[in-house]
């Protein structure tokens, strides 16, 4: 199988001014810290108990919806477990789409379970070079070139799909269209409500510090 590398497609436009745009005056709604229904007091108590706080989603935008729309949106992450892709190529396919577009909450959650999962966030750190970077596959820079085209442009090129068909089987292509379109589900859904990051690798960092203190 030929080695293929493709320079048509630009990086993600992640200057400062998009990132400061996106967390200006905190979310558009007030955080709802106490919410109505069990379930989600359930929810709250448990994601408060592992990270020390609430995340934003949850309070900003779960709070207000009725409780199945929170169970979707978990659905979707219960969902990726299914897939036949391997997990780290998951991971930097939503990276990508989330740095696309500049969603700064959904960025930082999946550098959170990256370092969580496999220990470290360097493919995370190169994935602006995917197409140079020895990190990554002919494969994986296929179906990053492919989530790029679809996300920036909502439109894929026969070219660029005839390239991601040479190292993956239809179900495996399925698997990317999926990831490409749920991640904007969670990005548009944050985007939306000015819902920035909110932190989740300095928690770990600071967790892995406390850990190395102790001993």
């Amino acid at each position: 199988m030929q080695a293929h590398v493709t320079n048509q497609l630009p990086p993600a436009d992640t200057h400062k001014t998009n990132i400061q745009r996106s967390e200006e005056g905190g979310p558009f709604l007030a955080p709802i810290e106490r919410p109505p229904g069990l379930i989600l007091k359930i929810v709250f108590f448990f994601v408060r108990r592992q990270f020390g706080k609430v995340m934003a989603p949850l309070t900003v935008f779960a709070a207000r919806m009725p409780a199945a729309f929170g169970s979707f949106y978990g659905k979707v992450s219960q969902l990726d477990k299914k897939l036949r892709l391997p997990a780290r190529t998951a991971m930097i396919i939503r990276e990508r789409v989330a740095s696309i577009n500049t969603c700064l909450f959904c960025m930082d959650a999946a550098r959170y379970y990256a370092m969580k999962q496999f220990g470290d966030t360097a493919r995370f750190d190169a994935l602006e070079q995917y197409q140079t970077s020895p990190l990554f596959t002919e494969a994986e820079r296929a179906a990053l070139d492919y989530a790029t085209e679809l996300t920036r442009d909502k439109k894929v090129a026969p070219e660029t799909f005839a390239r991601l068909k040479r190292h993956y089987g239809e179900r495996e292509i399925c698997d990317i269209v999926w990831l490409v379109a749920s991640e904007h589900i969670y990005n548009l859904t944050n985007i939306g409500l000015n819902i920035g990051s909110d932190g989740l690798c300095d928690v770990a960092a600071d967790a892995a510090s406390d850990d190395v203190t102790k001993l």
